[in-house]
């Protein structure tokens, strides 16, 4: 029988995954990685755009890179475990910034329907754990 501290650990730890995961499937999707079915760099900077219409179009490009350098550096910090509450805070205002642009720009809707308040609130729920097993941070802070 499986006692609770271990489905809370397997919890913490699928959180922590999937959530790397969104990250880096976005930028890969970004970089074209996922072939056919990216998006690309020229659409992502036209929806970013699109998102913060609220700013000046000029900004897009550069709103598009800072925000992909840091969800490529999140997801990749999360995955391999390495200062994963402050990673998950960062990975919860970011989320929370886009979901307010989204919101401002498009409605309330959209963000519910991308689940970013969701992915927003997961981060900030993972943020708040005292121990991270199976993860970089556990190996160097036993």
């Amino acid at each position: 029988m499986t006692s609770i501290k271990t489905q809370q650990d397997l919890a913490i730890f699928l959180l922590r995954i999937t959530l790397a995961a969104g990250f880096l499937s976005a930028t890969a999707s970004r970089l074209n990685l996922w072939g056919r079915h990216s998006s690309g760099w020229k659409n992502f900077v036209h929806s970013t755009a699109e998102t913060n219409s609220f700013l000046p179009q000029s900004f897009a490009p550069s709103i598009a890179a800072v925000s992909t350098l840091a969800e490529l550096s999140m997801g990749i910090l999360l995955l391999i475990g390495y200062q994963i509450s402050k990673t998950a805070l960062c990975a919860s205002v970011l989320t929370l910034l886009f979901a307010i642009a989204m919101g401002i720009s498009f409605g309330l809707k959209e963000p519910l329907d991308y689940s970013v308040f969701v992915f927003s609130a997961s981060s900030f729920l993972l943020s708040t754990f005292p121990r991270y097993k199976w993860s970089l941070d556990q190996l160097l802070h036993p």
